[in-house]
C-alpha cells in the first residue's frame, strides 16, 4: 500500500466520525423537531443524535415530542426512537428535560423518560421540583399540571399528598378531578380537611361526586368542627352518618 493510499484511508475512516461531531448536533436537532421534513431525514437525524449521549442531544431529541403526525405508527416509532436514544444519555438528559418540561404543551413522553433515568429513591423529589412549577392559576394548557398530577398517583407518600391538596381548589375542574384522585391514592386521612374544603367550594357535580365517593370507600372520619360543612356540602345521594359519610 502506497502512503497517498493510506492517508486516503485514514481520511475515509474518520469521515464517520466527523459527520457525528458535535458541531452537527444543532443541524440534527433542527431536523429531528422539524414536522415538515422527509420521515428518512428525521429519523436518520433521530439516530444520529441518539448515538452522541450528551445533554444537547437529547434536547435535540425531546423535539421530537412537540408534534404528532400521521400514520401515527411513524409517530410512534421516531418517539420511542427519540425516548431510546434519550435513555441513553442518561443523567445528562435530566437538565434538558426539565427545561423541555417547563414550556411543553404535553409531558406524556418525558415524564416516561424521565422515571426510566432518575432512581427510584429520586423521582419523587424530581416530580415535586416539575409540581412546584405549577399554581393553581389559569392556564391556557392545564394538561402537563394533569399528567405530573397523575403520574404522582403511582407514589404514595406525605409529600406528595401536602404538594397535590392545593389542587383540589385548582381553576380548572379536570385538575381538581384528578387531584381528588391522587389525594385518595395518597391512602391517609389527614387530607380529610382539604377534602372537605375543597368540597365546599366545588360547583362541578363530577368532583362533588368524586370527593364523596372517596370518603365513603375509605370510610374517614369527619371531625366535628367539619361535620355542618360537610353535610351541606355533600352532592344528591350521599349523607354524614355520625362521623362518616355514607351513601343514601
Amino acid at each position: 500500500m502506497g502512503l497517498f493510499d493510506f492517508l486516503g484511508k485514514k481520511k475515509d475512516d474518520a469521515a464517520p466520525a466527523a459527520r457525528k461531531a458535535p458541531k452537527d448536533v444543532p443541524r440534527l436537532s433542527r431536523l429531528a423537531g422539524d414536522k415538515m421534513a422527509q420521515n428518512y431525514d428525521r429519523q436518520e437525524a433521530i439516530d444520529e443524535l441518539a448515538k452522541a449521549k450528551t445533554p444537547e442531544a437529547a434536547e435535540g431529541l425531546l423535539r421530537r415530542f412537540a408534534f404528532t403526525m400521521e400514520p401515527s405508527i411513524t409517530d410512534q416509532d421516531e418517539k420511542e426512537a427519540a425516548a431510546e436514544g434519550i435513555v441513553a444519555a442518561g443523567e445528562a438528559a435530566i437538565e434538558p428535560i426539565r427545561r423541555y418540561c417547563a414550556r411543553a404543551e404535553s409531558l406524556t413522553w418525558p415524564l416516561k423518560i424521565l422515571r426510566r433515568i432518575v432512581p427510584a429513591d429520586q423521582i419523587v423529589d424530581e416530580l415535586l421540583a416539575l409540581l412546584d412549577e405549577f399554581d393553581v392559576e389559569y392556564m391556557r394548557n392545564p394538561e402537563p399540571k394533569i399528567q405530573l398530577i397523575s403520574v404522582l398517583e403511582e407514589y404514595p407518600s406525605n409529600d406528595v399528598r401536602v404538594a397535590v391538596e392545593p389542587f383540589l381548589t385548582d381553576v380548572n375542574e379536570t385538575v381538581r378531578f384528578h387531584a381528588a384522585v391522587t389525594v385518595f391514592s395518597m391512602n391517609d386521612e389527614s387530607s380529610v380537611p382539604a377534602l372537605v374544603k375543597a368540597l365546599a367550594e366545588e360547583e362541578s357535580l363530577r368532583v362533588k361526586n368524586r370527593i364523596a365517593t372517596g370518603l365513603v370507600d375509605k370510610a374517614w372520619r369527619v371531625p366535628k368542627d367539619l361535620d355542618a360543612t360537610c353535610r351541606s356540602a355533600l352532592p344528591p345521594g350521599f349523607t354524614l352518618d355520625g362521623e362518616r359519610v355514607r351513601r343514601l
